[in-house]
């Protein structure tokens, strides 16, 4: 081999690698960006006491009690000392203890799951880079990931541990693909520890590589696992944790089934009424919302959006209106698999291997990225979480930026409260005042010592019910064992009495 052979060989190592780091570090500029963006935006949020006892006071009493060594324990809405598998099985929430360790405060929780979150555009660029063959092409992956609406969504909701499914999920495809089978089965296996349904993705994921890969061990393993997870949380350690033998969710199909075996049946036996159902609840609509801020790029892989669909039916099915939003976490663990599908289709679409028409997309990668970055960003402005956009956004959320005079009076209600004593809260309340053995969710009482209430934000657990709330609050103004000790504009604060305190209904 000659000198200069040998020279241009050397020089163009160093240009790929010069490539490869400089799109490694724009993407983790873009995550940082983006990741200290949500952050802020969720603590002003948090500030403004929009965050909810639902969800992220549940989770912060589990954090909390875990590293009081009663693992993942809360109070459940019937008052009862429960586990979180007595809901759902989500071990991996235990990750946010160390966080919560250093900074006991729901703020930390918030950060941490925005920057946990804003990693996966890390694999979506190496998808990118395999699948698009395109150093500066591939940073369509990060963007499509960090501006997809469903994403942004479920930051902005609270905290759940399926929230870190999204990034989990991503790198687990990237993994796959990269054939690194340890770091596959690390990430899938940390996956489906975030929710009990995650393992079904799993299912559509070792399918996935078992058909493309043809690696049937590693495919047929990874889909077994998930399925074994699944049953295994569903019908052993969800049941065996709970105080009911009724699920508290599995009437969000009943449409289907008195039980989660039973709706799971009939979607195979009475498909048609499955549809009719997901139609009903806003399936287009609901659809439409997952696919056009991709530019329907997804379509273009249709054995990796499949993988999808499991859970695309879950929340379409559920009679539960927050499942048949983008406006909640529920869309969390759909997220990896249709932007890792925009990016196979986006090879694909460039490299000339779509039918008819759509094979003009041949060599037009960059006017393809500008279509995909455009989308992305419509759809941010317009169906998307930020305070800012067109007036098709969500005004509501975009209001819950921003703390008030009411917030004011909310936080010192709050502040009245001792800390470590058993507490009411509404919903509202109830991520402030989480940090203690008994969290009651208003009304229930019972062994209460304060009740905090909202007349502002009149929610009965997790579910506004004016004239209920109006109800329990009459009855509580009249009740001889409290007393009001703060009122404004709205806000209540009760406390028991000192004679018989603690030893209410």
């Amino acid at each position: 081999m000659s000198v200069s052979t040998l020279g241009r060989r050397r020089i163009g190592t160093a240009a790929r690698e010069v490539a490869i780091s400089r799109g490694t570090v724009i993407t983790l500029a873009l995550a940082g960006a983006w990741s200290g963006l949500f952050a802020t935006l969720a603590i002003a949020r948090h500030e403004a006491f929009w965050t909810a006892r639902f969800d992220l006071g549940n989770m912060v009493q589990a954090i909390w009690s875990t590293l009081q060594l009663r693992p993942l324990e809360s109070t459940s809405a019937a008052g009862e000392q429960i586990t979180r598998f007595a809901a759902h099985a989500d071990p991996l929430l235990v990750a946010f203890a160390p966080v919560y360790a250093i900074w006991p405060d729901p703020r930390s929780l918030l950060v941490a799951q925005a920057v946990a979150v804003a990693s996966g555009a890390l694999p979506a660029y190496w998808l990118g880079r395999r699948w698009i063959g395109d150093e500066n092409l591939a940073l369509v992956g990060p963007v499509a990931y960090l501006l997809y609406p469903t994403l942004q969504w479920a930051v902005l909701t609270d905290l759940h541990a399926v929230t870190l499914a999204a990034p989990l999920l991503m790198f687990a495809i990237w993994a796959a693909e990269a054939d690194r089978v340890l770091w596959l089965v690390t990430f899938a296996t940390l996956a489906v520890l975030t929710k009990e349904q995650v393992g079904l993705a799993v299912v559509g994921l070792g399918l996935w590589v078992l058909i493309r890969h043809r690696r049937r061990v590693i495919g047929a393993a990874i889909a077994i696992g998930g399925l074994v997870w699944t049953v295994l949380a569903i019908a052993v350690i969800i049941p065996s944790a709970a105080t009911s033998d009724e699920s508290p969710f599995a009437g969000r199909y009943s449409e289907l089934g008195d039980t989660p075996a039973a709706a799971a049946g009939a979607v195979f036996t009475r498909p048609w009424e499955a549809v009719a159902i997901m139609a009903g609840n806003g399936g287009a609509e609901y659809l439409a919302a997952l696919l056009l801020p991709l530019a329907l790029l997804p379509l273009a892989a249709p054995l990796l959006l499949l993988v999808a669909v499991p859970e695309i039916a879950l929340n379409l099915l559920s009679d539960w209106p927050a499942q048949n939003s983008i406006e909640f976490h529920y869309g969390a663990v759909i997220v990896p698999f249709v932007v890792a599908a925009t990016l196979l289709g986006f090879g694909r679409a460039i490299r000339g291997e779509l039918p008819g028409p759509l094979r003009r997309l041949a060599g037009r990668g960059r006017e393809l990225a500008v279509v995909v970055a455009v989308a992305g960003l419509a759809g941010t402005l317009l169906i998307g979480p930020l305070p800012t956009g067109s007036p098709l956004g969500s005004e509501s959320r975009r209001a819950q930026y921003s703390a008030g005079a009411h917030a004011d009076a909310m936080r010192a209600a709050t502040e009245i409260i001792p800390e470590g004593v058993p507490v009411s809260v509404g919903n509202y309340l109830g991520a402030r005042l989480s940090e203690r053995e008994r969290v009651l969710t208003f009304p229930e009482i019972q062994d209460a010592e304060w009740v905090v209430v909202d007349q502002e934000r009149p929610y009965l657990f997790d579910r506004r019910a004016p004239i209920g709330h109006a109800a329990a609050v009459e009855r509580l103004r009249t009740d001889p064992r409290f007393e009001v000790v703060f009122e404004r504009d709205g806000v209540l604060v009760f406390e028991r009495s000192a004679p018989g305190r603690g030893a209410g209904p």
